[in-house]
């Protein structure tokens, strides 16, 4: 493998094409539900220079019905903004993020950027990581920092250029790189996974880390990505040998090949593999946003993921995103991705349940458990038709004592926090969001991931770098109490 480098300088951008307007607005008049793949595709919009203000707590709360001016912070008396690293490349898109000890761990499609976050109101960039390379999204584990590619390259190495899926020689998978020297990372191996890495989730072992690869889109044309592809890979990573990690499964996920889509199912995305998976290894579960399909399955034998019950929701589902356990892991929210994060659907024309999150309680034991839908949750505050906008990356708070609260990202609709120990009647109860990027055409923007650790909610904005927020409020108070060593956010932690 050829060289890595690390660089505290503004490095070139990607170099990602700008989708048609046009495009959008016809999928997204598809149908009750419509679906386009994560939005690499749209150029970020750069917005007004960030402002120092936003470390002093600068914003106001927002009237029923307003939308902030362009640029404009706003945010609920029970948020405050604490601090904000702006990107050192405003054209690069930024992506996930994970953390261990004092560290934030963010992707973006250049790399991966190392974070001091020991002191939250003066958090530090350690150092920068060029690996370009799709989403680039993160997990960690002791020393190893694994790293998703979702990008056809010419070969592994991070000095790799794009290249047609087409060409058989083109690579995507996994990266792994040994982080023990925090200012100086190193890469030590890649795994080629089929259709790439759009997300893994980490499935921690006691001498094997296991990596469930999630990736989708086949085509005939793609030498190395053909259908069906109704499964996930499996990686299996030796802790004390992670060179010699390797793919080891692809289980069958779907024998029957799961949502068939358009035209059975309007406006709905054909199930070709799965987006994102949340594991809960005390409990031996995993929940799975597969496309058109969310699953439950046991993963007991982590080699050997069995599926215990699985829901369509073909009226107001497109994209089935990602997944959340609660506490007593007896619900899950899935969120819908609707638009594929590049579209304006937090809107009066787009509706309350359309591009929202969907509460499904789990009921009966072992086999025999179900997922039953009980509602839907969207940010009740409206955005501009210049906004991206749609449900995405979260985690939940872990404020015990039976509530279920999450923190959550929706793009250009900004940062939420809400309740949903009534499966039936969720409530937003605090947000901080920006006001548009841009007021005259699509922009891309706003909040990737939001996640809550060790006290205070850490957002990777596409376009603005990090965010760090603090929320003081009598519902979650019971949560700063709570202290990890480590959170890769879709590796769910039992807090009790």
């Amino acid at each position: 493998m050829t060289s890595m480098h690390t660089s505290r300088a503004r490095r070139t951008s990607l170099g990602v094409a700008v989708a048609a307007a046009g495009l959008l607005t016809s999928l997204l008049a598809a149908g009750p539900a419509a679906a386009t793949p994560d939005p690499g595709d749209l150029v970020p919009g750069a917005g007004a220079p960030q402002s120092a203000a936003t470390a002093a707590g600068a914003g106001r709360e927002l009237a029923p019905g307003e939308i902030p001016g362009q640029d404009e912070i706003v945010h609920s008396r029970n948020i405050k903004p604490l601090a904000n690293i702006p990107s050192t490349d405003p054209n690069q898109i930024n992506s996930d993020m994970t953390f261990q000890g004092k560290y934030a761990y963010a992707g973006n499609y250049n790399g991966f950027v190392i974070y001091d976050i020991g002191n939250p109101k003066a958090p530090k960039k350690v150092t920068e990581v060029l690996c370009p390379g799709g989403q680039n999204d993160v997990s960690v584990d002791g020393d190893l920092l694994f790293l998703s590619t979702d990008s056809s390259r010419s070969d592994d190495s991070c000095t790799s250029v794009s290249q047609p899926a087409t060409e058989k020689s083109s690579w995507e998978g996994i990266r792994i790189f040994d982080i023990k020297d925090k200012k100086n990372p190193k890469y030590v191996k890649s795994v080629e996974t089929p259709c790439g890495s759009h997300t893994h989730t980490l499935v921690p072992g006691g001498r094997d880390d296991y990596l469930y690869v999630s990736s989708y889109n086949p085509s005939d044309a793609f030498p190395d990505c053909k259908p069906p592809h109704d499964g996930i890979s499996v990686v299996k990573v030796p802790k004390k040998n992670p060179t010699q990690a390797a793919v080891v499964a692809f289980p069958i996920l779907f024998p029957d090949g799961g949502n068939p889509g358009a035209p059975t199912n309007p406006g709905v995305s054909k199930t070709t593999g799965c987006h994102d998976i949340t594991v809960l290894p005390s409990k031996d579960l995993a929940a799975g946003a597969c496309m058109g399909d969310g699953i439950l399955f046991d993963i007991s034998k982590p080699e050997e993921p069995r599926v215990i019950d699985r829901v369509q929701d073909n009226v107001n589902f497109a994209f089935w995103h990602s997944a959340t356990f609660n506490e007593r892991a007896n619900k899950v929210v899935f969120t819908d991705e609707l638009g594929g994060g590049g579209g304006p659907t937090c809107n009066e024309a787009t509706g309350p349940t359309r591009g929202a999150d969907g509460i499904y309680e789990i009921t009966g034991r072992g086999d025999q458990r179900k997922l039953v839908f009980k509602s839907y949750f969207k940010i009740p505050r409206m955005q501009a038709d210049t906004e991206n906008c749609v449900a995405h990356n979260g985690s939940l708070i872990p404020v015990g004592g039976g509530r279920d609260i999450m923190v959550q990202a929706w793009y250009q609709g900004g940062i939420s926090v809400w309740e949903f120990t009534d499966s039936t009647r969720p409530k937003e109860i605090a947000y901080f969001e920006r006001g548009p990027l841009t007021t005259d055409k699509l922009g891309l923007g706003g909040s990737w991931s939001a996640y809550y650790y060790n006290g205070h909610i850490y957002s990777n904005d596409i376009v603005k770098g990090l965010d760090v927020l603090r929320l003081d409020d009598w519902r979650t108070d019971s949560a700063k109490w709570v202290w990890l060593d480590r959170l890769n956010v879709q590796t769910q932690p039992d807090y009790r």
